[in-house]
């Protein structure tokens, strides 16, 4: 297979300059003119995605380097882009940000050399002038290999200030400025403690987007844009491809509404590839499970936002107590581990009943308690692997858990976990059948895991 879709990576030189917004502008600017326009967000996020997809029309993909591989990146780019005319790919934090301080791994720059992708990155004007041509400069020069092809300044002021910009990067860089946005033209997007508001749930008007595209149309060279991507040259897909797709249909539900939406699309359509029909359903509205479910899946989400709604919803708890106790597979993340726990404590000091599976009780902590990369090593014999195989993922929590039950004796780590530099630690709850835990895994760091998890559901079943 060979990938030969254009492309160019939408970065940073931090945080705050503006990625998000200018990438959703771009992509529905590009759209509007008929192009069809595929989306990708660097590093392991739920919340972006959400709104690069509305705005391009196409479901956004994650592209991460540390949890994943080469070969799998460059897989997924190809696959997901084969019938489109463009990809707009978000950066992560700034452009050479990862997972260590010493090297690309987890960063964009990763991600951009990987796929070849020119980098148009994004630099804050507010208050400088000449000081931006020696950022730029630094960025261009950092990484070998890298090729940053265009400059956005945002924050900017007036013509005037656009034209000294524009001559103090001519001076010093090839990389031509392709615009500049000016303060107060980008509209904001509504945001929480683990960032945006998924745009399904922040009710953001089309007006918004609509708004991101008409700045960027009047303030970016949108042909300069797009002559940088199709500037990509294309490349062979490496790596071993999938065994074909199971033709058993496993039932599988699906926890997805305003409380539970932290999912991979790859990661669900992997699992679909070894033989899971996925059946969503609604822990917040629906009052029983749908029928005929080998296995759940309770991913993560904002339970702590819905705690009385899903504590009130009594006859969905106790489905959910008595499909684990039929045998049949339940799995959950980070979210879907507070709902299965004993109680949940919110924000305002509420304490709310949940389904009572898990024998913990959770609260939630004003400031980040967990955000880090790690591997887990399945401590046991799980229905995602077996004792000693390997898994990645991340964790992002502003919960702990504050208490334990005695029963807790009866469950057993379901992992041993090492973050970047930590020591090992255990983590997560395992009994026979039930695995949660607050880590987010990501199934191509082992595909065998999806396959696994397939026939621990038919067992179940």
């Amino acid at each position: 297979m060979k990938a030969t879709c254009p492309r160019l990576v939408i970065a940073g030189t931090g945080s705050g300059v503006g990625k998000t917004s200018i990438a959703l502008g771009l992509a529905r600017a590009l759209s509007d003119q008929g192009l069809r326009v595929q989306t990708f967000k660097v590093g392991p996020d739920f919340l972006d995605p959400t709104h690069l997809a509305v705005a391009s029309g196409r479901t956004c993909y994650n592209l991460d380097g540390w949890m994943t591989s080469q070969a799998y990146v460059r897989q997924l780019f190809a696959r997901t882009t084969a019938e489109a005319d463009i990809a707009i790919i978000e950066g992560v934090m700034g452009l050479f940000d990862g997972a260590t301080a010493r090297t690309l791994e987890g960063s964009t720059a990763e991600i951009a050399l990987w796929l070849d992708a020119p980098v148009l990155l994004i630099v804050d004007a507010h208050g400088v002038a000449r000081s931006l041509a020696a950022t730029v400069k630094g960025f261009v020069e950092f990484q070998p290999g890298l090729r940053v092809a265009g400059v956005i300044a945002n924050q900017g002021g007036s013509p005037r200030h656009r034209a000294w910009l524009a001559e103090s990067l001519s001076d010093v860089t090839p990389v031509p400025l392709v615009g500049m946005l000016a303060r107060g033209s980008l509209p904001s997007l509504p945001s929480r403690h683990l960032g945006l508001v998924a745009a399904e749930q922040a009710g953001v008007a089309h007006e918004v987007y609509a708004r991101l595209a008409a700045a960027c149309a009047e303030q970016v060279d949108l042909a300069a844009i797009v002559a940088l991507a199709r500037s990509a040259g294309s490349f062979e897909v490496e790596g071993p491809p999938l065994p074909p797709p199971e033709s058993r249909r496993i039932r599988v539900g699906l926890a997805r509404d305003e409380a539970f939406s932290f999912y991979y699309p790859d990661n669900l359509e992997l699992l679909a590839h070894f033989g899971v029909e996925w059946v969503p359903f609604s822990p917040l509205s629906d009052s029983r499970l749908p029928e005929d479910l080998a296995g759940l899946y309770l991913g993560g989400g904002y339970p702590e936002l819905h705690a009385e709604r899903l504590a009130a919803n009594f006859r969905m708890r106790e489905g959910i107590r008595r499909f684990a106790a039929s045998g049949r597979v339940v799995y959950a993340e980070c979210g879907g581990l507070m709902y299965l726990g004993q109680t949940l404590t919110t924000h305002q000091g509420v304490c709310h009943p949940m389904v009572g599976v898990v024998p913990i009780h959770t609260a939630m902590l004003p400031r980040i308690k967990t955000l880090r990369y790690a591997e887990v090593c399945w401590a046991t014999d799980t229905i995602w692997g077996r004792a000693g195989e390997t898994a990645r993922g991340h964790e992002f929590h502003y919960s702990e858990i504050i208490r334990r039950d005695e029963s807790i004796d009866r469950w057993q780590p379901a992992y041993h976990l090492r973050g970047r530099g930590d020591e090992l630690v255990s983590g997560g709850f395992c009994n026979k059948n039930v695995i949660a835990g607050y880590m987010h895994l990501h199934w191509a760091s082992r595909p065998e895991s999806a396959h696994h998890f397939v026939e621990s559901c038919e067992n179940g079943r």
